[in-house]
């Protein structure tokens, strides 16, 4: 069945740098768009990144647009969220998602998700 497992967070301190790792099993990632979300406490879930099946077409959030860098690797069945200049409000739990679609969705389209992962930006 289709697995997301995401891991990679922690606590840092503002203007640090994370990388966050989903690692994918039971489908194709190679022919799978892969979404990044978050969730804030009290706040809704966020689609903060996006890549497409190839890897060859990305978007982003404004919120991240210029921090976080979306990448993947099809061989090793995982996507990346590196993740710099991290701020307070960037606290959340963070998750991938996919509908196993070769392009990326809106945001209430996504039907697999992980389990998430803490990321606390905190001095």
């Amino acid at each position: 069945q289709v697995q997301l497992v995401a891991s990679g967070g922690g606590l840092v301190q503002p203007g640090g740098s994370l990388r966050l790792s989903c690692a994918a099993s039971g489908f194709n990632l190679g022919a799978s768009a892969i979404a990044w979300f978050r969730q804030a406490p009290g706040k809704g879930r966020e689609r903060i990144s996006c890549i497409t099946d190839s890897g060859g077409t990305t978007a982003y959030a404004d919120s991240v647009k210029g921090r976080f860098t979306i990448s993947k690797d099809n061989a090793k069945n995982t996507v990346y969220l590196q993740m710099n200049s991290l701020k307070p409000e960037d606290t959340a739990v963070y998750f991938c998602s996919t509908s196993l679609t070769s392009y990326c969705l809106g945001s209430d389209r996504y039907r697999y998700w992980g389990q998430g992962t803490q990321v606390t930006v905190s001095s």
